[in-house]
């Protein structure tokens, strides 16, 4: 694997653990200012630094103990797959839904674009119907 194909796949890995401990300063370095996340599930724009900041400050009050295992990460050109799971537990307002107490356990599949050793661009996709089963807002 080349040096930049490792390189990109160390930057989406450290992407979710900076994402985990709400790390302003990594995002800072390594989230481009005009870096944008495509994201069908949310109601709120995501763009630079402070867009990450927001989506993590809307997880993190609705979610404790977040976890994120990472499964597979491919990488070719400028682009890195990643395919993990989320876990946590549903202590806050999340999507609308009061608290429940319950653990949540979903499938992500993440897709950036890289540019001058910054995430450039996200896509987004996380199973937000098992998730929404999960903390009890739909019959399972």
């Amino acid at each position: 694997m080349s040096g930049a194909l490792a390189d990109h796949k160390r930057l989406a890995r450290d992407y979710f653990t900076a994402f985990r401990d709400s790390d302003a300063v990594w995002w800072d370095r390594f989230i481009a200012p005009d870096f944008v996340r495509h994201d069908p599930g949310l109601d709120f724009e995501v763009r630079g630094p402070a867009g990450v900041a927001k989506l993590g400050r809307m997880l993190h009050a609705g979610l404790a103990d977040i976890a994120l295992p990472i499964d597979e990460v491919i990488a070719e050109g400028d682009r890195v797959l990643v395919r993990l799971r989320m876990l946590g537990r549903h202590t806050g307002a999340l999507m609308g839904v009061p608290a429940s107490g319950r653990a949540i356990d979903i499938a992500v599949m993440d897709y950036f674009r890289v540019g001058d050793g910054r995430l450039a661009e996200h896509w987004a996709l996380m199973d937000n119907l098992t998730l929404l089963k999960q903390i009890g807002a739909v019959a399972a």
